[in-house]
């Protein structure tokens, strides 16, 4: 009988934390609507792992409002991470059946199916760790993002806070990194470039060219053209 009791009573503690763990992400998500984030959960994340190697590590992160970023950068993005980004309500199903079925072809992770929305609530609220749980809560914070917040605001805080390099977060930074320009003034290859090394943004540094990044760079420039933005 006290095992019982005890039993109830850790699950209650444990519903109530729950609860207010949602409250806490309603509520960033709530302020974000209208305010920018000075930083996120994987920035910090990144500057902890830097400056375990260098003390004096800093980010390089610069906000930029949606209206100064290149439009030809927001169609890449959509093109390059999630084609339906308009059309979805945080989840593309159909992405995520696709990559279900080549990751059980491949017997390994080989794609994924997170949209711009899913990878956004990533980034400001948790780190790089996998585990079902963290993707509960992310799917939780994702339907937050979508209820609140327009597609608009949702791809501006994207641009802003994803990584483009080496501690090299939003696209202000990453156009000057690695072109030595604004954001405003990224052509089609260039933005369609960056759009490219988003999944493994830590490989490339100024001047970097592989073959991959080459043809992906040519066929997100190319799809592109026919994308919408919000």
């Amino acid at each position: 009988m006290i095992v019982l009791r005890w039993t109830w009573r850790l699950l209650l503690l444990a519903l109530l934390v729950l609860v207010a763990l949602q409250f806490w992400f309603a509520a960033h998500v709530a302020y974000w609507v209208r305010f920018n984030p000075d930083s996120t959960a994987f920035m910090r994340a990144r500057l902890q792992g830097l400056q375990t190697k260098d003390p004096k590590a800093k980010l390089r992160h610069q906000w930029t409002p949606y209206a100064r970023i290149s439009p030809h950068l927001k169609r890449a993005l959509i093109a390059a991470e999630d084609a339906r980004f308009l059309e979805h309500d945080g989840f593309d199903w159909d992405g995520i059946r696709v990559a279900w079925e080549r990751n059980r072809r491949e017997r390994a992770i080989v794609a994924g199916g997170s949209t711009i929305s899913q990878q956004l609530a990533k980034n400001l609220f948790f780190s790089g760790q996998r585990t079902w749980w963290r993707k509960g809560l992310e799917a939780n914070v994702t339907l937050m993002l979508e209820a609140m917040m327009s597609k608009r605001r949702i791809l501006e805080l994207y641009l802003n806070v994803i990584e483009w390099g080496d501690g090299v977060f939003g696209a202000e930074a990453a156009a000057r990194y690695h072109y030595g320009t604004s954001a405003a003034n990224l052509n089609v290859t260039q933005a369609a470039r960056l759009a490219a090394m988003t999944p493994s943004p830590r490989r490339y540094r100024p001047g970097s060219n592989t073959a991959y990044l080459m043809q992906r760079t040519s066929m997100i420039s190319a799809r592109s053209r026919g994308v919408r933005t919000p």
